[in-house]
Parts: structure tokens; C-alpha cells; sequence
């Protein structure tokens, strides 16, 4: 990228990242979303942000961020600091490590990936933290950019791609291409391709076994952690231990 597409992208970044007007409601507090999260699990988040309305349209979700949860693998915090416990690839500052406040007041969702040993864990954290300084993608930027009209005419087939356009930089990152590419490090699905096979036996023609493709990368997007069959949705009240006969309601008067 040229110096002045780089500088005009810088400037075009810090635009989208400034925050939209707009009500935000965070389903849960934020110390029930610490007590319920785990190392390697996957917090999504509802941004506010210009680039947040883009990436909504284009992928038809609430979700427009993914960060990972580290615990406390950069150790503890510079006095007086919050320890850095989520690691994002940031449209302005691009890869980094970020407190739990960052998300504070925002919609998030906890995704766990179901199975995945304590090994593969710190591999997956491992892979994510060596990234730590790697700049966004700002090819993606551009694209993004594009989409922040009101009704851009792109069909829905095409979105998901429209997206990853400029996204095959191994260097660069966009939020959830990073975490994608962290968990297929260590051969764990997201939302594999799925082809069926027969196995060769004549006359049967039951005989087919799944056979799965990983797709690349840059492909993915904050909504399919989500939608993920492999990802467990935890929420946190519930996760502390939910009883409806417990909550306080409010006295009507009429």
C-alpha cells in the first residue's frame, strides 16, 4: 500500500471508529461477564462505532466485534492499571490487548469452544498474543467504507465475501480473522465446509461419511462464532446461578 493510500486509510479508520448516536442496552453486568468467562473463550460485541454499522449490514447480525479472552496470560498489571484480558485487532491501534472496562456498557456474548483441551488453549492464546502490535487491515477499511451508505446494493449471497475483501495479508488482521485463524492453528471447527463421501462399499447407498473443509480464514466473520456449532453460548446470569423466584419486582400502583 502506497504512503498516501496508508495515511488516507489512517484517517478514513479514525472516522469509522468514532461512536454513532444510539441506545445500547448490555444484557449483562460487567462483573457477571467476568465471573462467567473462561480462557479461550470468544466475547462478541455490539459496537457503537461507524465500522460497527457496516460490518452489522454486511453480515446481518447483531455482532460486529470479536475479542478473545486471555485470563492472565500477559501476567499481572503495571500498578495502578487494570490487567489486559481481551486481545482485539483494533481498526485505529490495530492488534492489542485491552482491559474487560473496553467492553463495559456495551451487548456482549460469550461463545466457548466446547472440548478443546487446556493445551490447545494456551496454543490458541498463544498464537493471538504473538500477533500483539500486528496492524489492521486497512485494504478492509476501504471496503468497509463502501457499505456505510444506507441502502448499498449488494446482494446477501455476496456479503460474506464483500467483507474479506483485502483481508489476505498474512500480516494484517481484521477481529475475527485473527481468532479464526488462532483456533484453526489448532485444527478447531468454526463453520467447516461439510462435504459427504461414500466410502466406496457397492450397493449401499447409505454408506457416506462427513468429510470437513476448512475455509480460509479471512472468510469469517463475528457473527459465526455465534452460529458456530462448536461454540457453547454461556450467559452469565445464568451461568452465576439464575432463580426467578429470587428477583425483586417493582410495585405497579394504579
Amino acid at each position: 500500500m502506497s504512503p498516501v493510500l496508508r495515511w488516507l486509510g489512517g484517517r478514513l479508520a479514525r472516522y469509522l471508529a468514532q461512536p454513532v448516536r444510539g441506545a445500547q442496552v448490555a444484557t449483562s453486568a460487567l462483573g457477571l461477564v467476568a465471573a462467567a468467562l473462561r480462557p479461550g473463550d470468544v466475547l462478541l460485541v455490539e459496537g457503537n462505532t461507524r465500522v460497527s454499522t457496516a460490518i452489522k449490514y454486511l453480515t446481518q447480525s447483531t455482532w460486529s466485534h470479536a475479542t478473545l479472552y486471555i485470563g492472565d496470560a500477559l501476567g499481572p498489571p503495571a500498578e495502578g492499571g487494570e490487567p489486559k484480558v481481551l486481545i482485539e485487532a483494533d481498526i485505529v491501534h490495530g492488534v492489542q490487548a485491552v482491559p474487560l472496562a473496553a467492553v463495559s456498557g456495551l451487548h456482549t456474548r460469550i461463545c466457548r469452544p466446547v472440548g478443546l483441551s487446556h493445551e490447545d488453549v494456551q496454543k490458541v492464546i498463544a498464537f493471538a498474543v504473538s500477533h500483539i502490535g500486528g496492524k489492521y487491515d486497512l485494504k478492509n477499511v476501504f471496503d468497509l467504507a463502501r457499505y456505510l451508505i444506507p441502502t448499498p446494493p449488494v446482494p446477501v449471497r455476496f456479503r460474506r465475501r464483500l467483507i474479506a475483501f483485502g483481508s489476505g495479508d498474512p500480516t494484517r488482521a481484521i477481529c475475527s480473522t485473527l481468532i479464526a485463524e488462532a483456533f484453526q492453528a489448532v485444527h478447531y471447527p468454526i463453520l467447516p465446509e461439510v462435504t459427504y463421501v461414500h466410502d466406496g462399499t457397492a450397493g449401499c447407498n447409505d454408506c457416506y461419511h462427513e468429510v470437513m473443509h476448512i475455509r480460509h480464514w479471512s472468510l469469517f466473520t463475528p457473527r459465526d462464532f455465534d452460529i458456530s456449532p462448536y461454540f457453547q453460548v454461556v450467559k452469565p446470569t445464568i451461568a452465576k446461578g439464575f432463580d426467578y423466584h429470587k428477583i425483586t419486582w417493582a410495585q405497579e400502583t394504579t
